[in-house]
């Protein structure tokens, strides 16, 4: 097969959660550009609609599908709506996910229970549903975003949630690639550093002081994530699962 093979992914289908904006955007926009149709699974459906929108001018299908990924019977609903569409799954990509800096001592149960709930147990549900569209197709790759906080504990902001959330995602996606490579299915997950959204943007107070840690002495674009994101989806990670991809300038080599 030829390299350029290797990573064509025309005509698959994906979905891809808290696409909305963000790192979630930039890869749907990024399949779609790859020649998938794309599901945007979004909690702020109008944020999801107007991505779809962008989708459609690229003269492929998409669809804007509101969703809570805490929520078990949405996550299903939204899922089925998908495969009714498409026809199949071929690409999941788990990218909702939320943060709250506060010190671990005053942290209420709330907070912690919201940002668990989003970023551990929401990809759990939509993997569990991607999974049962793509076992009886006996393929499929999976995508969950994790985070370099999953491996390390950032600093100076206080995140104790946050961290142990994201790496709950990559035990979760080693698990989930052992149980599932026998039906053809590829779990893996991909750890951005810090990158430039509408997120980090909220504490763009803490920026000077993150990029003094990295190597590479900036944050990431969103877009230079799109390259693994295409590798995983692609036959060209095909013997790769359980692994986790950390795309972070340097930060975690330090």
């Amino acid at each position: 097969m030829s390299i350029s093979k290797l990573f064509d992914i025309e005509g698959r289908k994906a979905l891809v959660t808290g696409a909305g904006r963000g790192i979630g955007k930039v890869i749907a926009l990024a399949l779609a550009e790859a020649g998938c149709d794309v599901s945007i699974l979004e909690v702020n459906i109008a944020d999801g609609k107007r991505v779809a929108e962008e989708i459609e001018k690229m003269a492929r299908r998409a669809l804007a599908v509101g969703a809570d990924v805490r929520k078990p019977a949405e996550v299903k609903e939204a899922f089925a709506i998908t495969a009714r569409e498409f026809g199949r799954l071929d690409i999941c990509v788990n990218n909702a996910g939320v943060s709250i800096h506060e010190p671990a001592e005053e942290t209420p149960e709330q907070h912690y229970d919201q940002v668990l709930d989003v970023n551990l147990k929401g990809v759990f549900l939509c993997c569990q549903e991607a999974a049962r569209i793509m076992i009886p197709q006996k393929e499929g790759s999976i995508i969950n975003i994790a985070s370099m906080s999953g491996t390390v504990a950032n600093f100076p902001q206080k995140q104790a949630s946050y961290n142990a959330s994201k790496a709950g995602v990559i035990l979760l996606t080693k698990c989930l690639a052992v149980e599932w490579a026998p039906y053809g299915i590829r779990v893996n997950s991909l750890s951005p550093g810090y990158t430039r959204t509408e997120m980090t943007e909220t504490v763009a107070h803490l920026v000077p002081q993150w990029e003094a840690q990295i190597p590479m002495n900036r944050m990431a674009d969103p877009k230079e994530l799109v390259g693994a994101v295409i590798y995983l989806a692609s036959d060209a990670s095909s013997y790769m699962t359980g692994g986790d991809m950390i795309v972070d300038g340097g930060y975690t080599a330090r």
